[in-house]
């Protein structure tokens, strides 16, 4: 029993270090955080399909995909960003950052597997109407483990 319990525990604790390392939450221009209600649930979160690195990658290349760094000031300085990358300033984000036109396809990505900011985000452009909308589940740090190139934040 006490086996069972530190393995519980364990594995709590490296849950609860994984996601230390998604630093999205908080917003640039210093607004509050939105109460938990807002968030898009697992099930919204399933609704936007995933895409890979390599077809990021391709997406940058062709200039096909807007992409949207909804990663917060610190993990940008650390990690960098996806070149051309639109920076959003929050979860709740001015929806004049995004595209006029409702189908442009849209690649949002925060830190990396364990973040959800960008689903957020996603889910905020789906819910406006947007009808072309991933995400990019690696994240920067998927980003930049596959050898890919980052830029400097630009505010």
């Amino acid at each position: 029993m006490l086996t069972k319990i530190v393995k519980l525990s364990l594995a709590g604790a490296v849950c609860a270090a994984l996601a230390v390392g998604c630093h999205s939450s908080s917003s640039s221009t210093g607004d509050q955080a939105a109460p938990a209600a807002a968030a898009p649930s697992n099930a919204d979160a399933k609704a936007v399909p995933e895409v890979t690195v390599a077809q990021v990658a391709s997406y940058t290349k062709e200039k096909s995909a807007t992409v949207f760094d909804a990663n917060d000031p610190d993990t940008r300085k650390e990690y960098g960003v996806v070149p051309g990358a639109v920076l959003l300033t929050g979860k709740n984000y001015e929806l004049s950052q995004l595209p006029a036109a409702k189908s442009d396809k849209l690649v949002f990505y925060c830190g990396g597997t364990q973040c959800r900011a960008s689903d957020a985000a996603a889910a905020r452009a789906t819910t406006a109407g947007y009808t072309d909308v991933s995400v990019m589940r690696a994240g920067i740090r998927g980003w930049k483990d596959a050898g890919m190139p980052t830029s400097s934040p630009q505010s």
